[in-house]
């Protein structure tokens, strides 16, 4: 992966999860929803197996999930952890507003 491009998905991850949890904490109150839901849709991006195996057979699932998660690229890592920044960037921010004083967030 060329570096251009491994800075702009980072950047786009970050933007996109930060937009996200932003409306969902304007919509639903929560301050912290995008960060408590990041990890399962970080699950979704790179598992194979299908969401309701976790709970039929949670010991194969969790053992391919953890295979697949360590052969993973430094790349993709850095990509994925930018966006579980940008969920907890939009906590803050939340936060940060609503302290000042803006009701509505």
């Amino acid at each position: 992966m060329d570096i251009a491009q491994l800075l702009i998905s980072m950047l786009l991850f970050l933007v996109l999860f930060f937009g996200i949890g932003f409306l969902l904490n304007m919509l639903l109150r929560m301050t912290w929803i995008m960060a408590l839901i990041y990890p399962v849709i970080t699950i979704l991006i790179v598992d194979d197996v299908r969401f309701i195996e976790y709970f039929r057979s949670p010991g194969e699932s969790f053992a391919a999930l953890g295979d697949k998660l360590t052969s993973l690229a430094v790349a993709d890592l850095l990509i994925l952890s930018s966006g579980m920044a940008g969920a907890i960037v939009a906590g803050l921010v939340m936060k940060w507003l609503r302290a000042n004083g803006y009701r509505m967030f």
